[in-house]
């Protein structure tokens, strides 16, 4: 090994216990179990280093932020007022042509263009922003009428006003009647397709429980996509179970301390974005070949989530259950959809879901992690397409034809 290489790992190394002494000092074992993941990608950063500068991983990244636009897709803009005051930024996608520069790398996905009356309305998760629907975004682009709205504090939608004046957690119930606001303003008439991802699945599972009569007089089918309607507190995200255990005791409050010191937070997170993008990378994707440009657009995304907003947001999963709200679904056409190696929602609680609703079409992707819109688009977005044919919101009979594959050299369009 070169002296550089030992260099890098005694580096790595001094990284991993500075940080567990920290983490020792401010949250007892709980630290041990956080130390578990950060060890890990701390190791593949410390291999990394010995063969790879750090001038040349930043020339990396930039170049990837160059080659692969994702979220570069814009539609007509939008705002909703939630209840509480927050303006909720969305986009509306209509029927038609696409812009013309979109045109050259656009896929036809379905066989022609007579527009339905239906609305789909996008709703992403936690820590990302309606730009990670983007493959099935380009491919419904000017085939039939889309909504993507960014959630509360997320994306470009302001901060949430309640949190700001009081102080006040969010709560799901608060985001499904975000998702309500933005209905109302972006889609007031005409059947809806609803579409969620982790907590935007729950955000519609919030909204079907306030309000039945909407679901009941507007909604044609549902998408939910690796998400929960409970129990997420028994997770492990892959850790030792008495780890996991003591973290739950003591991470809500260290990210409201962390919260409070966001500035100084996001400092570190920008010193450290090599460690931290292995730990994206682990609780994002599952496969080995996931196109190097799309992890690093996954990256942008959650590390824009700033501190803050991240600790705002934690507390509500624990509290979340909206497994008898469920009954709302019934008789509707469900896609129940998640990675079978996801760690933030494993698939089993996909399961639970499909299994409460009973007639739901579950879809267990092979070797998909949680981001698995953005790991295997081509499975999300034909299992979608064929919803919105069961719906009569496209024409039947049309496929997606693999369109948004990630992996080996694929590009946006292609």
């Amino acid at each position: 090994m070169s002296d550089s290489g030992a260099q890098a790992v005694t580096d790595a190394v001094a990284s991993v216990a500075s940080a567990g002494e920290v983490w020792r000092k401010g949250a007892g074992i709980a630290g041990v179990a956080i130390g578990v993941v950060a060890a890990g990608a701390a190791a593949g950063v410390a291999i990394e280093r010995l063969t790879v500068g750090r001038g040349i991983r930043r020339r990396a990244r930039l170049a990837l932020d160059s080659t692969g636009p994702y979220g570069a897709l814009r539609g007509t803009p939008g705002t909703a007022s939630a209840d509480d005051g927050t303006e909720l930024y969305y986009e509306v996608d209509e029927v038609g042509e696409p812009d013309a520069d979109l045109a050259p790398r656009r896929r036809r996905l379905f066989g022609r263009r007579d527009p339905a009356p239906v609305t789909v309305v996008f709703s992403h998760g936690y820590c990302l922003s309606q730009d990670s629907w983007h493959f099935q975004r380009a491919a419904l682009r000017g085939v039939v009428r889309t909504v993507h709205w960014d959630q509360r504090s997320h994306g470009r939608s302001a901060r949430g006003a309640a949190m700001a004046q009081s102080g006040a957690p969010v709560t799901i119930d608060q985001l499904g009647r975000d998702l309500k606001a933005v209905i109302d303003a972006a889609a007031p008439e005409g059947p809806l397709v609803l579409v969620g991802h982790s907590m935007g699945g729950m955000t519609i599972m919030a909204l079907a429980d306030q309000y039945p009569e909407l679901v009941r007089e507007r909604v044609a089918g549902v998408a939910l996509v690796g998400t929960s309607a409970g129990r997420l507190a028994e997770v492990s995200y892959g850790l030792p179970v008495a780890g996991v255990n003591a973290v739950r005791r003591v991470l809500p409050g260290m990210l409201k301390v962390l919260g409070q010191r966001a500035e100084l937070v996001e400092r570190g997170r920008r010193a450290t974005a090599d460690l931290f993008a292995g730990i994206i990378k682990r609780y994002s994707f599952a496969s080995r070949d996931v196109d190097p440009a799309v992890v690093r657009f996954a990256e942008r995304l959650i590390e824009s989530t700033p501190i803050d907003v991240v600790a705002e947001f934690y507390p509500a999963f624990a509290e979340h259950d909206k497994s008898e709200a469920l009954v709302r679904f019934d008789g509707l056409p469900v896609l129940v959809l998640a990675g079978d190696k996801d760690l933030i929602t494993p698939s089993e609680h996909s399961e639970a879901v499909a299994d409460r609703l009973g007639d739901a079409e579950l879809v267990l992707v092979p070797d998909g992690g949680h981001l698995v819109m953005l790991e295997h688009p081509e499975v999300v977005t034909d299992r979608l397409a064929d919803l919105l044919t069961r719906v009569g919101a496209v024409p039947a009979g049309t496929t997606v034809d693999g369109y948004g594959a990630t992996s080996g050299t694929a590009r946006p369009g292609s």
